[in-house]
């Protein structure tokens, strides 16, 4: 794991600070993946399929063309994306 270090004449205000971002960052990536999880279920509702089963089945071509699968593909990729963002926040830990 990398290790970042910063100096301040205050640390205990840039830790606050930093903290408070990185909280608000969280706060935002999860509403992000709230909104994404829900246009990729009604993509799911619409055409009766699993996104997983989706990109599979597009992949293999067995699917003719959409621009719904142009955005269904594109939400995917955004909440992987999303998501690996809120686990690279979780996983910060502050050391003394």
């Amino acid at each position: 794991m990398a290790e970042l270090k910063l100096s301040s004449k205050d640390p205990d205000s840039l830790r606050k600070i930093i903290q408070s971002a990185l909280l608000e960052r969280l706060h935002s990536v999860e509403a992000g993946i709230k909104r994404t999880e829900e246009r990729l279920q009604a993509f799911e509702n619409k055409y009766k399929l699993s996104t997983e089963e989706f990109i599979t089945r597009f992949n293999n071509d067995e699917l003719l063309h959409n621009f719904d699968f142009d955005e269904w593909i594109g939400e995917s990729r955004m909440l992987a994306h999303l998501r690996e963002t809120r686990e690279a926040i979780e996983e910060v830990k502050f050391v003394n």
